[in-house]
């Protein structure tokens, strides 16, 4: 029994500290072959079905959530009930290769990085322009201050969204838990909307919002300590993210949001809808660059935590 509950720790740890490798040396998966690309396209071929009046279109919501997520973590669970039948080897290999695709730290630096080279460079056209790998506003009217702002915002949400969240999900429920929890943030950043989505999408929003109660504020913890490694104030991050992390409509994006423009000690705003770290100066191209920094050390320790999150499971389930 205690081999067996090491082999399986050691192996799952091996398919994570992998994953990560990948995403570290290689870039995205080609749209074709992507499991999330095949969510997205899945979900917009549904979304054409769709009533416009409330109650059918919040049970077809519903649904679609159903269909979406239990097809691909049903999916996924065949697949490594597959791989391991074969060999412990392709085990790891296979689940590395699906949990890559449910994550990626090289790809959100990466996008970050565009803004901060064509702000640095006074681009303020293509600046605006690369921020829509990052955020869903309209960037065309954001002043150079604004697109900095959007930039890091997007940077320390996104901690929670494109790894932390992740790896729980995968420390916890395996593969498939990393799966499931990638698909229900798919179907959010598609159809979790107000106006033309309010209810259609309102069943995605309501359960990303559930799934990342616990995700967003490690990941907030997770950059005051980053912080803290670069000696950066992590009692002010400490006290504006205590006092701003409502000002978001999301439950969670405020906490990372605001822990970030405590460190940083920036005053990061999207017009008409919130103002974090009133007070604080504006952000420039520098700010963005700190702010990645800041996301990779998140990165490392919640692989960190991940690794012990799936040290207790499997002591608890051998």
């Amino acid at each position: 029994m205690l081999s067996m509950w090491w082999d399986g720790l050691i192996l799952n740890a091996l398919a994570l500290l992998l994953a990560v490798g990948l995403d570290r040396a290689l870039p995205e998966p080609p749209g074709r072959i992507h499991p999330v690309v095949w969510m997205g396209r899945t979900i917009a071929v549904l979304e054409r079905a769709a009533s416009q009046r409330p109650a059918p279109a919040f049970i077809y919501g519903c649904i679609i959530v159903i269909l979406v997520t239990g097809f691909s973590t049903a999916l996924s669970w065949l697949a490594v009930i597959a791989l391991a039948s074969i060999h412990p080897v392709a085990y790891v290999t296979g689940s590395a290769i699906i949990l890559r695709a449910t994550f990626t730290v090289r790809g959100l630096s990466s996008a970050a990085r565009q803004t901060r080279d064509a702000l640095r460079e006074g681009r303020l056209e293509p600046a605006q322009a690369s921020l829509r790998n990052l955020v869903s506003r309209d960037p065309t009217t954001l002043t150079p201050p604004l697109v900095a702002a959007s930039a890091i915002e997007s940077v320390a949400e996104n901690t929670t969204d494109s790894f932390v969240g992740p790896w729980l999900a995968f420390a916890v429920f395996g593969v498939p838990g990393a799966v499931a929890y990638r698909a229900v943030n798919t179907l959010d950043s598609m159809l979790g909307y107000r106006g033309r989505y309010e209810y259609l999408g309102k069943a995605s929003a309501r359960l990303d919002d559930a799934l990342n109660l616990i995700p967003a504020r490690l990941s907030a913890l997770f950059l005051l300590l980053g912080g803290a490694l670069g000696r950066l104030p992590m009692r002010r991050a400490w006290l504006i993210m205590l006092r701003d992390r409502q000002s978001t409509a999301s439950p969670n994006a405020g906490w990372t949001m605001s822990a970030i423009a405590g460190l940083l000690g920036v005053r990061l705003e999207k017009p008409e809808h919130y103002v974090l770290g009133e007070g604080m100066r504006e952000p420039n191209a520098e700010d963005i660059s700190t702010a990645i920094r800041l996301a990779e050390r998140t990165a490392i320790l919640g692989v960190i935590v991940a690794l012990g999150l799936l040290t207790i499971r499997h002591a608890i389930l051998g």
